[in-house]
């Protein structure tokens, strides 16, 4: 299957993409006035085919939720059995990723593909989250494992293990798009999975460990250059191969690092844009990338996360954020948050009229 997936990955249609910047020289505006939103206007058409796009609705968040073993070397200060509360509470829908999917009108979708504790049982929504359909999460369980292994003393997963993270992220985004999703939006869990972050992206990027290393949750000083330390020495011990996209997500990754991974594949091979949200999502597209670099056209940057890690990897894979509003929540916030701003960008080439049509004279 992901051979077949890649296979699929086509880079952008010129003619689209020519189509869609002829157009915006008509609207009634002034040439390049929409400055960013002109650019992604252009790169969906190309994505798409046509001109203009579709619109990218409706919108489907997929958290992807996992636990890592590095959390016994004290990386984090929050205990690991936080990621098997939360997603009781994204399906209870009392998270703040439900909160802005309401607002969005997006579903959510949550992928247990490696939550190291059992999961709670949803309880009912409180009067905030007003039923419907959107509010009423689900869940996929995929657990291919409990928990990575710790991977600053061994590979935290085997290529098998990692492949199955991969393949069930491409399934999740063939079964959202089938059924009827215009774009998907990344979400993640797993406490502790900002250090597999940090490391994937000094390895597909070639940074120092201490330049995409992040606070994560907020750690303090003593444990963020313990963090920074693991990070070093997890690339010196297993040494990943960027050329190895698979070797390197099983050396040093997360189970929800390779099902986003997956889950770009599995849309960029069917056209459709994802929307990344934070540091989490931006690591797992550098592995997208190294599989199938045309993969990247499919990508749009939701919003610059505060840890640093996010903006290495977006000069990497040449993606301008949507928004910087110092975010570092993960779960799909800061891309439900930039969702209206491409949707917008898409509805330009839609609804505004051209020149001759308005009777509007050009300068």
């Amino acid at each position: 299957m992901l051979e077949t997936t890649t296979s699929a990955i086509r880079p952008p249609d010129e003619a689209a993409m020519a189509a869609a910047r002829e157009l915006h020289g008509r609207l009634t505006k002034p040439a390049g006035s929409l400055g960013l939103l002109e650019d992604l206007s252009v790169r969906l058409a190309g994505l798409a085919g046509v001109c203009p796009p579709p619109l990218p609705e409706p919108a489907a968040v997929a958290i992807f939720a996992g636990d890592h073993g590095v959390h016994a070397q004290g990386v984090t200060p929050w205990p690991q059995e936080v990621t098997a509360q939360m997603i009781g509470n994204f399906l209870a829908g009392g998270a703040v990723v439900n909160a802005f999917a309401r607002q969005a009108g997006a579903s959510v979708t949550v992928v247990d593909v490696g939550v190291a504790h059992p999961l709670p049982a949803p309880e009912p929504a409180g009067s905030a989250a007003p039923a419907s359909d959107l509010d009423t999460p689900r869940l996929i369980e995929a657990s291919v494992r409990r928990g990575t292994r710790d991977l600053s003393v061994t590979a935290a997963l085997t290529r098998h293990e990692a492949l199955a993270a991969v393949l069930t992220g491409i399934r999740v985004a063939d079964e959202l798009i089938d059924a009827g999703a215009g774009i998907l939006l990344t979400g993640d869990m797993g406490i502790g999975n900002t250090t597999p972050a940090a490391a994937l992206i000094a390895a597909f990027t070639g940074v120092d460990p201490l330049d995409c290393t992040g606070r994560g949750t907020g750690v303090d000083d003593e444990t963020y250059a313990h963090k920074v330390a693991v990070v070093r020495a997890a690339l010196a011990r297993h040494t990943p191969d960027p050329a190895d996209p698979l070797g390197v997500l099983a050396a040093v990754g997360g189970l929800e690092h390779a099902a986003l991974a997956g889950l770009i594949l599995g849309a960029a091979a069917r056209r459709t844009p994802v929307l990344l949200d934070g540091v989490i999502a931006v690591s797992a597209a550098l592995a997208a990338a190294a599989f199938a670099p045309d993969a990247v056209a499919a990508m749009v940057a939701g919003h610059r996360s505060a840890e640093p890690g996010a903006t290495v990897a977006l000069r990497h894979l040449g993606l301008d954020p949507l928004v910087d509003l110092g975010l570092r929540l993960g779960e799909g916030t800061g891309a439900l948050l930039a969702l209206p701003v491409v949707t917008g960008a898409v509805r330009v080439l839609h609804e505004v009229a051209t020149f001759d049509s308005a009777g509007v004279a050009e300068k």
